[in-house]
């Protein structure tokens, strides 16, 4: 299949001519996903409300409630409750049960309406020829928890709320290079600084807050809203407790604007515990009706599937388990601040130690060993859609290759053992999360880098801190107070702009924006940031394409970041709930339409 052929079959699809089921099923046969499938046609602009409606389960439930209690384990218990200052999933989730989005993303990396009135397309006027505009209608008889009317006003008040400097946002990226436009009181325009191939981006799918709670909080006074611990949005479930950390609670909202929903008369997400323990709960004693992120060896996971009371769910998407070496020295304050952008590694700085710890990651082991279904060994940072996925990189395993590369950049073997060069000895220390997948990885990795002559000191920090936003503890890992550092990062969408994003200098985390800034490793290049702004505005998709893939194997290449596993959203679901997750999002994403049988 070439170029011009493609072109043809998408816009035989545009003319009704070849039905979107062959126009997958093709693609299917050359071995392009199906999330591929959607997303090149919503790309080229054909009807995505069209295709949404396709892809939706039917809801059976013939009237709102009377379904009792929906019981959800997240092991990594919501810390806080406003979705601009996420900077975890746990967060999102946390989030995500009162607010929802213009869209969200489907299993099939379909676009499905949420707030919006329908999704944008050639067809019906929302998208223009030149990339540089997105018409939004929005759902009409839309009310916020508190009874106040959803409206443009709050589209656009979320985007200057999300960019002013002082407010130190999470989703400021989401809403980069772009203004949004109040056209009428349920119509917005968004309007990109040039074209725009990915018109969705991240603002598309970003939770909406109401512009009358917040318009007081912004900026410098953000972090002191009231309604940042209590919110009040437009979900099916309006709030009635929270704990951070450990649970929050919402009940039924009766003027939800989508019928009969929800099914559930009340929602309560438990944190706290791990992830062994949610899946028991779901799987084997049936106690709760989902878990979140079941991040357990799999032949544990399949032991208690058997106990017959759950299931688990795996969803392809774009996650990545990685390591990361800290490009900045941890030790070294500046202005307050450690790992500061101004000071440099200095042991990873030498690209021969990277190169060595690449070899030095037994990816296939913690494959075959620990994840199994729930992790592919990759060499990429992008691996989903597959047209995204750069096929110039291989992984290796070899413990000695990389002690002759030390050997020949002068780390020399002390008597203890351990290499040294220039008198700084090769000990490091490497963090992540309390799980007991992600010890055995560090022991795994520890264990051959002592082989090598590099001595790993082993740390692991409580998950709810760790993936924490708290500007005033050292453990989170936006701090990175480490020399390594590892840790699963959700791409939210089918498209890799987001998670290149993560390498670009502006982002760089740090003191100044409250160490919410997306780059966590510190990693810049100039010639990497230019081709970030090519891929922005690059309308052609197979260009678009390539130049992600230079900046996948721009970024790989220089092994400050060593992708590990590609990871499916794994859950755990009661044989009663209905429910269908998508990897291209948040599992509670869908949580309206999920109902018991």
């Amino acid at each position: 299949m070439n170029e011009r052929e493609l072109r043809a079959w998408i816009e035989q699809v545009r003319d009704g001519v070849l039905p979107r089921r062959s126009f997958v099923q093709r693609l299917a046969a050359l071995g392009l996903s199906t999330p591929m499938a959607g997303v090149l046609l919503m790309q080229a602009g054909v009807a995505s409300a069209q295709v949404a409606a396709t892809s939706v389960a039917p809801y059976k439930p013939s009237k709102r409630g009377g379904g009792g209690p929906l019981r959800c384990l997240l092991w990594q218990g919501p810390t806080l409750l406003n979705p601009h200052f996420a900077a975890g999933t746990k967060d999102e989730e946390g989030c995500r049960v009162f607010y929802e989005g213009l869209a969200r993303w489907d299993a099939e990396a379909n676009l499905v309406p949420m707030l919006a009135a329908e999704i944008p397309s050639r067809d019906n006027g929302g998208l223009s020829p030149d990339g540089k505009t997105v018409t939004w209608k929005l759902k009409k008889g839309v009310t916020w928890h508190d009874g106040q009317p959803f409206t443009a006003d709050d589209v656009v008040f979320n985007w200057q709320y999300a960019t002013d400097p002082a407010t130190a946002a999470f989703t400021a990226g989401q809403f980069a290079d772009l203004k949004i436009e109040k056209i009428d009181s349920h119509t917005v325009r968004v309007v990109f600084n040039k074209p725009s191939p990915f018109w969705p981006g991240g603002y598309g799918t970003a939770m909406m807050i109401p512009r009358h709670l917040f318009a007081a909080y912004t900026g410098a006074k953000s972090r002191e809203a009231p309604a940042n611990l209590k919110p009040v949005g437009t979900g099916a479930y309006k709030f009635t407790d929270f704990k951070p950390g450990d649970m929050v609670r919402g009940e039924l909202n009766p003027t939800y604007h989508q019928p009969n929903r929800p099914y559930f008369d009340s929602i309560e997400l438990k944190g706290g515990g791990d992830a062994p323990s949610a899946a028991r709960a779901v799987l084997q004693t049936g106690e709760f009706d989902y878990a979140w992120n079941l991040l357990v060896e799999d032949e544990v996971l399949k032991r208690m599937e058997a106990g017959g009371k759950g299931r688990v769910m795996i969803s392809p998407g774009g996650s990545i388990e990685a390591l990361f070496l800290n490009c900045t020295d941890p030790t070294v304050e500046v202005d307050g601040e450690r790992s500061h952008i101004s000071t440099r590694h200095p042991v990873f700085s030498d690209p021969a130690v990277r190169q060595a710890m690449s070899l030095l990651v037994d990816r296939q082991g913690i494959q075959d060993f620990i994840f199994g279904r729930a992790g592919i060994a990759t060499a990429n940072f992008i691996n989903n859609p597959m047209r995204f996925r750069s096929a110039n990189r291989r992984f290796e395993f070899n413990v000695d290759k990389a002690n002759a590369l030390l050997d020949g950049a002068g780390w020399k073997k002390g008597a203890d053992g351990i290499r040294e060069k220039n008198g700084r000895k090769l000990k490091l220390l490497y963090q992540t999360s309390i799980n007991s997948s992600r010890q055995k990885v560090q022991a795994i990795i520890k264990q051959a880098c002592q082989k090598a002559g590099i001595d790993l000191e082993l740390k692991s920090v409580v998950a709810s801190v760790y993936f924490s936003s708290d500007v005033g503890n050292p453990d989170t890992y936006g701090k990175f107070y480490a020399d390594m550092q590892s840790f699963n990062t959700s791409q939210g969408r089918p498209d890799p702009e987001r998670h290149l994003q993560r390498f670009t200098s502006w982002e760089v985390a740090s003191k100044a924006n409250k160490w919410l800034g997306v780059n966590l490793v510190r990693w810049r290049n100039d010639e990497y940031d230019k081709l970030y702004r090519a891929a922005e505005s690059e309308l052609d998709p197979v260009k678009r394409a390539a130049l992600c893939i230079r900046m996948n194997d721009m970024v790989c290449n220089d092994n400050h970041v060593i992708p590990l596993l590609s990871r499916p959203a794994v859950t755990g679901m009661s044989h009663r709930l209905v429910a269908t997750v998508s990897g291209w999002g948040n599992d509670l994403d869908s949580v309206a339409d999920w109902y018991n049988i």
